[in-house]
């Protein structure tokens, strides 16, 4: 039989191998193609990534951005005319090159390759003004695809290179109309092409790699940041960029924090650790979390928690398929563990209210005032493509259904610790909530349990992608071929 390290050596050599999908230019035009023929007349304008000011700073196209051009070089804007529903003109517009920095940089893909790759003429990035100012003066209205890094902070990320544009834009010409392109662009983003999958397939791929590593190399006193570089030195290996996403390698009391990011304690026997993870693959991100125990057994406590978590996650699987509203999943996950945690004392009952800390109206019926929302105040889940947190799934579904096509997570989890009933507002009804529940949560306090996974939307259900080991007989056997157990 073969050894451990030769096995995981073999499994990273298939994975390493070159992926045969890319994005051909053609896939990058019908894009284009089908933006054009959602938003009719107009032009679009959309700015890249810009260089990173730091050498500690890693670059990494924009999702939108790289979504319409496939183009990876920093600083670019892009800029399309649609007339009467059809791309009449599209360019890349790049800054003047510094030949002493390509020196240190390297160089740019020429006009040539640029053209040949992706089907796209480039311009210096001097020319884009006038050009933009005739065809405002024309009377077309422009349709802005801002160049925020991501979704999740699109309110908030307001001092971009786009948006200053845009202001300067207005100042300069009164008339100009302005319109948000993101609606169209995440319709169309939400199902994924043949090749789009293909290169999330190899991201999950990769991450299972990592996480199945992990779980082979975890023991007490490791820190957290080991098993961090563990999963991200697998990740290389594997051929993927790096991680998708900031690493949540979470032990013990952190395992209870959805976003930790510190990955610096030493992790206790008794533990669990969450390990919410994902490789970057051709720009193309997975997202997969294991709740695993440090010791190599879950405890009695730990597994109670642990199943009813997979058996939320099981029962949101059987009601996501193609044209089944995002609702019905959401529903029976936030049912389960309402019942299942009155059951063990840690609620008054499934639907027993509190004074949340974060507001909110609780004079009618509202998710985020019952006491269950307590130990899972996140979304079921989300899309992942050019994004970790991509448009689609069940936070970012534009159609409130599944379509057929989309890749994205199912993310349940249970988050138990005392510092829940330190944070809630003193009220008479709160009082007596925390009197009541109290002894369960001090039993149960400090697991923290997420168990994420990525699947493909099909006409008849979903195509679970991320096949790690998530039952607690599959974890505690992989764990038992540590060395020295």
């Amino acid at each position: 039989m073969l050894g451990r390290r030769v096995r995981t050596a073999l499994l990273l050599l298939s994975i390493a191998a070159p992926c045969a999908a890319q994005i051909p230019a053609s896939e990058y035009a019908a894009r284009r193609a089908a933006l054009a023929e959602r938003i009719g007349t107009g032009v679009v304008l959309a700015f890249g990534a810009t260089q990173p000011m730091n050498d500690a700073a890693s670059y990494r196209q924009l999702p939108a951005f790289n979504y319409l051009t496939g183009f990876q070089e920093p600083d670019a804007a892009f800029l399309m005319v649609a007339r009467d529903g059809r791309p009449s003109y599209a360019m890349l517009y790049v800054p003047a090159r510094d030949p002493r920095m390509q020196l240190y940089d390297g160089f740019p893909p020429d006009s040539a390759e640029t053209l040949a790759r992706l089907g796209l003429g480039v311009r210096t990035l001097d020319a884009l003004r006038p050009t933009l100012d005739t065809l405002v003066a024309a009377g077309l209205p422009v349709y802005s695809v801002w160049d925020f890094a991501s979704r999740d902070y699109a309110r908030t990320d307001s001092l971009t290179r786009g948006r200053r544009f845009i202001e300067l834009l207005r100042d300069a010409l009164p008339n100009v109309e302005v319109r948000d392109a993101h609606p169209h662009i995440d319709a169309l983003r939400v199902v994924k092409s043949p090749a789009e999958i293909a290169l999330l397939r190899k991201a999950v791929d990769i991450t299972v790699a990592a996480l199945e590593e992990a779980m082979r190399s975890v023991r007490p006193g490791m820190n957290e940041a080991e098993l961090q570089t563990i999963i991200e030195f697998t990740f290389r290996r594997g051929g993927a960029e790096g991680p998708s996403f900031h690493s949540i390698i979470g032990s013990g009391p952190n395992s209870t924090s959805y976003h930790y990011r510190a990955n610096n304690r030493e992790m206790q026997a008794g533990d669990v650790v969450v390990m919410d993870v994902g490789a970057l693959y051709q720009g193309y991100a997975a997202d997969v979390t294991r709740t695993i125990p440090v010791s190599g057994t879950f405890t009695p406590e730990q597994r109670t928690i642990y199943q009813i978590v997979r058996e939320a996650q099981a029962a949101a699987e059987r009601e996501v398929r193609a044209g089944a509203p995002v609702a019905n999943s959401n529903r029976v996950v936030r049912e389960i563990l309402a019942r299942r945690l009155a059951e063990l004392g840690l609620i008054e009952s499934p639907d027993a209210t509190f004074d949340p800390p974060w507001g909110g109206d609780c004079s009618r019926p509202n998710l985020r005032c019952t006491q269950a929302f307590l130990y899972m105040a996140h979304g079921l889940g989300h899309g992942i493509g050019l994004e970790v947190h991509d448009v689609g799934g069940h936070s970012y579904s534009p159609t409130g259904v599944f379509q057929e096509g989309e890749v994205i997570t199912i993310e349940p989890g249970l988050y138990i610790g005392t510092h829940l009933l330190d944070m809630l507002p003193d009220t008479p009804k709160n009082r007596a909530f925390i009197a009541a529940v109290r002894p369960a949560v001090e039993r149960y306090a400090n697991i923290g349990v997420r168990i994420e996974d990525d699947y493909i939307v099909t006409a008849t259900g979903v195509e679970w992608i991320s096949r790690a080991p998530r039952e607690i007989e599959e974890i505690e056997a992989v764990m038992r071929q540590r060395p020295g157990t």
